[in-house]
């Protein structure tokens, strides 16, 4: 969408106009609760993304479409544990030691690289994060 930076609006965005106009997609890969491809479909058309270091993902979580809330390091990330925690076992997950995945946690940086992603889901306020670790 780097091309059309500079021919999108907010409100564009907003009303599915722009998404329809020039077969744009703003948020990346959905990730979390299953939900109907619909709603992917509408929050994928209708929300303005972010840039990240590598691909960015989108959380889903009860049903719906969760809250991009900012980029986050590990300072940031300190005051949210369910979101922290999160991270650790998808780090976790792919076979580091603990203590890799401390230390790459630890290496967030909200304005640097590697950075965390931090969402909210809007119906039960649940905190969820992604990183773009490697």
């Amino acid at each position: 969408m780097e091309e059309l930076s500079d021919r999108l609006c907010p409100w564009c965005i907003a009303d599915g106009s722009a998404a329809a106009r020039y077969d744009a997609h703003f948020i990346g890969d959905p990730v979390g609760d299953d939900v109907p491809l619909e709603v992917v479909m509408a929050v994928d058309a209708c929300t303005p993304g972010f840039s990240s270091w590598q691909d960015p993902r989108w959380f889903f979580h009860c049903g719906d479409g969760a809250a991009f809330m900012g980029a986050a390091g590990a300072a940031e990330l300190a005051a949210f544990p369910e979101a922290r925690e999160g991270l650790r076992g998808e780090a976790g997950a792919w076979g580091w030691s603990a203590e890799d995945v401390d230390s790459r946690l630890g290496a967030l940086d909200k304005d640097g690289q590697p950075t965390g992603y931090l969402f909210k889901c809007r119906t039960c306020g649940q905190y969820m994060a992604y990183a773009d670790f490697t």
